[in-house]
């Protein structure tokens, strides 16, 4: 499956974009703050039913205008398939595939698998948990309905309970949090169990990806942590009620799952360089295209951002070469140094396309079709 054609309208800083795609390689190249990153997003918006910068719609659409629009028509097989999204301020998201509005947006997630890699992914090592579970749930709910079937619901029980908590002690529906208990107890335990079967999956694939992106110089580690471990939810929250209520909130439960991260022995936060770092990021974001493409029976679109800052040379050129290898699908790959991806076009024999972005507009300027 790929992306065949792309059109984009009033997205953040893009007026109009309409692009045809190489089944294989993309590549754009231009200054930073040219669109580039924007271009991306709209890609990922098409997958995802939203941006992975902004979590509010309006603020993507393009100053002074009403409204945006995406388009990609995909090739899955010999089947043409349809994607679009329209945004209109002060107006519901219209999202449709093959030209059917969907009731529902967690329908179409799956649909299009994708994986994005970007420099903000840093977050990942030296931000807070939560971007931790995010990169869980971006992982199993493009191959998994029931597992965000279950998030979303012990997302709206976990809300609730919070909501209840805040109330004075006098005031609680005690009879009320016993529901709440049970329910997030059935959606926890499957959300614990499916994390915890990924993660046995992903670990031996993530080791070999690094190792082949670093040329075998470290020793990683990744490992799941959560309050599960110590046993049955329902219990834990029974166990908790009087602390939570002084808290007035939730101190037990999957939504504080975490990956505990290393290398070499250390904890790769404090100890890892930033090349370690960032070649750390890429394999788990290649390990997350592999488990989907598994599950999916397709490969994802792969999406990489700026990805060659803080790397060496020898890891950009490893990169590269697994990436445009056999088992990959489509790739969409940006840089600000036009030198640095001629050289790398000129070492590969994949198809390929290189655009230029200048202040939104894309422009092909060299493509392995002549």
């Amino acid at each position: 499956m790929y992306l065949k054609y792309l059109s984009i309208s009033n997205f953040k800083n893009i007026e109009q974009a309409d692009i045809d795609c190489s089944p294989v390689l993309n590549c754009f190249v231009g200054n930073n703050g040219e669109g580039k990153t924007n271009l991306l997003d709209g890609i990922y918006y098409l997958s995802m039913c939203k941006s992975k910068f902004v979590s509010s719609d309006y603020p993507n659409i393009r100053d002074n205008e009403d409204y945006f629009m995406l388009k990609g028509k995909y090739l899955r097989d010999s089947d043409e398939e349809s994607v679009s999204c329209g945004v209109k301020r002060n107006s519901k998201k219209s999202f449709k595939y093959n030209s059917k509005e969907y009731k529902r947006l967690s329908e179409h997630i799956g649909i299009i698998p994708l994986v994005f890699i970007t420099p903000s992914d840093i977050s990942l090592i030296n931000s807070g948990s939560d971007e931790r579970r995010k990169f869980l749930d971006s992982v199993i709910s493009q191959t998994d309905k029931q597992y965000l079937d279950a998030l979303i619901r012990y997302a709206n029980v976990l809300m609730n309970r919070n909501k209840t908590l805040k109330c004075k002690v006098s005031e609680i529906d005690f009879s009320f949090i016993d529901i709440l208990n049970e329910q997030m107890s059935i959606y926890g335990q499957t959300i614990y169990e499916k994390r915890k079967t990924m993660l046995e999956s992903f670990l031996p694939v993530f080791q070999e990806i690094y190792n082949a992106v670093s040329g075998g110089k470290d020793v990683v580690a990744l490992s799941y942590r959560s309050d599960l471990e110590r046993g049955n939810l329902k219990s834990l929250l029974e166990a908790n009620l009087e602390r939570d209520c002084i808290l007035q909130h939730t101190s037990a439960g999957v939504h504080r799952d975490d990956l505990i991260m290393g290398i070499n022995g250390r904890a790769l936060k404090n100890s890892g360089s930033q090349g370690q770092q960032k070649t750390y990021l890429i394999a788990m974001m290649m390990t997350q295209f592999h488990i989907i493409k598994q599950h999916a029976g397709v490969a994802p679109i792969l999406l990489l951002d700026d990805i060659f800052d803080k790397l060496d040379v020898e890891r950009v050129e490893r990169l590269i070469a697994f990436v445009t290898g056999n088992g990959f699908g489509q790739i969409f790959l940006t840089d600000s140094n036009k030198s640095r991806l001629d050289a790398l076009l000129k070492k590969t024999e994949a198809d390929y396309r290189l655009f230029g972005m200048n202040a939104g507009k894309v422009e092909l300027i060299q493509s392995s079709v002549q």
